[in-house]
């Protein structure tokens, strides 16, 4: 599956990373604690977080990770758009809180 399906399937908002929508995604992590998506977050993941600083970003490079889905209705900051623009990683958002959409993507990726 790739990020686009993602996005259309779960209604999601892409705030940035548009040239990175094509990615393959292989499962998910759900996670607000930066060490432990660093330690364990595996390539081709997406990472679901409310965290929104453009480390977040840093750390989806440093492991691969497909996209960031911010939750809770949360927007990324200026510096996090363009590293994500810079980077290739799409940022996504949604309104609905984290166990929900982790849920949900649970339930599309199966």
């Amino acid at each position: 599956m790739k990020v686009t399906d993602i996005v259309e399937k779960l209604g999601l908002n892409v705030f940035s990373g548009h040239e990175g929508l094509g990615r393959e995604v292989t499962g998910g992590y759900a996670s607000d604690l930066l060490s432990d998506v660093m330690g364990h977050a595996e390539a081709g993941t997406v990472w679901i977080t409310i965290q929104t600083h453009r480390n977040v970003t840093a750390i989806a490079s440093l492991r691969d990770i497909s996209a960031v889905i911010i939750t809770s209705g949360e927007k990324p900051g200026d510096d996090t758009i363009a590293q994500s623009n810079e980077e290739g990683i799409p940022v996504l958002g949604t309104e609905l809180r984290t166990f929900e959409l982790a849920g949900r993507l649970y339930s599309l990726l199966g």
